[in-house]
C-alpha cells in the first residue's frame, strides 16, 4: 500500500445548511435595509416637491389675493368718486372768503352728488354745476334764487319776490366778502333752474353776466360739503352763517 501525499488532496469546505440559511436572511435584511433606504429617499424627494410645488401655489394664490383686492379698492374708489362724491378743483377767488383759494394753486373742495336725490336745492346751498354756457366746465356758486322766483339786484342789494309777494327785500347775506356794487336785472326765474352768484361777488361771473343766465337742475353735480385744501373747513357749516 502506497503513501497518501496530503500535498496532493483538494480540500474542500464543507458548509452547515444553517450556516447558508444565515447567510441568505443577512442578504435579505441587507436588501430590505437598502430598499427602505430607497423609498425614503423617494419619499422625500416626492415631498420635496410636493413642498416646492406647494410654496409656488402659495405664492400664487397671494399675488391674486392681492390683484383681487387692489381691484376692489380700485372699483370702490371709482363708484365712490364717479356716484357718490365729487372731487373739485376751485381756481378763482370767485367764492373768496367762503372758499379760500391758494393764488395759482386754487382750492380743493369735496360735494355729494346725492344731495338732491331726494329734495331740491334751497336758497344759500353752495353747488357744484356744468356752467350753461359751456358743459364742459365746472363751476361752483350759491344759491340765490330758486325757480319761479324774481330776482333783482339794486345797488349791490339783493331783492327776491314771487308772484308779487316780497320774500328777501333785501336779502341777508353774511357770508359776503365786501359789500357788492352794481345793479342788475329783474331775473325771473325758470321752472326747474337757478340763478346763482359767487360770495366774492366784484370779482365773480355768474347767472348776472352770462349769456344763459340761470342753472338748470340737471346742471346740477352735487352740493358741497367742506374744503380740504390749502385750509380744511366744513362748507355746510358756512352756508348757515
Amino acid at each position: 500500500m502506497g503513501d497518501v501525499n496530503n500535498n496532493d488532496l483538494d480540500f474542500v469546505e464543507i458548509v452547515d445548511d444553517d450556516d447558508v440559511e444565515d447567510v441568505d436572511k443577512d442578504e435579505a435584511k441587507e436588501d430590505q435595509s437598502v430598499n427602505k433606504s430607497n423609498n425614503k429617499e423617494k419619499d422625500n424627494n416626492k415631498k420635496e416637491n410636493l413642498s416646492e410645488e406647494e410654496k409656488k401655489k402659495a405664492v400664487k394664490r397671494e399675488v391674486f389675493s392681492w390683484i383681487r383686492l387692489l381691484a376692489i379698492a380700485v372699483a370702490v374708489a371709482l363708484c365712490i368718486n364717479y356716484l357718490i362724491l365729487f372731487n373739485g378743483y376751485v381756481p378763482s377767488g370767485s367764492m373768496y372768503p367762503t372758499i379760500e383759494a391758494d393764488g395759482s394753486q386754487g382750492a380743493r373742495i369735496i360735494a355729494f352728488r346725492l344731495s338732491y336725490l331726494f329734495e331740491e336745492p334751497k336758497r344759500g346751498d353752495i353747488i357744484i354745476f356744468k356752467y350753461p354756457d359751456d358743459p364742459r366746465e365746472n363751476y361752483v356758486k350759491r344759491v340765490i334764487g330758486l325757480p319761479g322766483e324774481t330776482v333783482e339786484i339794486i345797488e349791490g342789494k339783493v331783492y327776491i319776490s314771487k308772484d308779487g309777494e316780497k320774500l328777501e327785500d333785501p336779502l341777508y347775506e353774511p357770508y359776503l366778502y365786501e359789500i357788492p356794487l352794481g345793479s342788475y336785472g329783474p331775473y325771473t326765474v325758470p321752472e326747474d333752474s337757478y340763478f346763482v352768484m359767487g360770495d366774492n361777488r366784484n370779482n365773480s361771473w355768474d347767472s348776472r353776466k352770462w349769456v344763459n343766465t340761470f342753472v338748470p337742475e340737471e346742471n346740477i353735480i352735487g352740493k358741497a360739503l367742506f374744503q380740504y385744501y390749502p385750509s380744511i373747513h366744513n362748507l355746510l357749516k358756512k352756508n348757515s352763517e
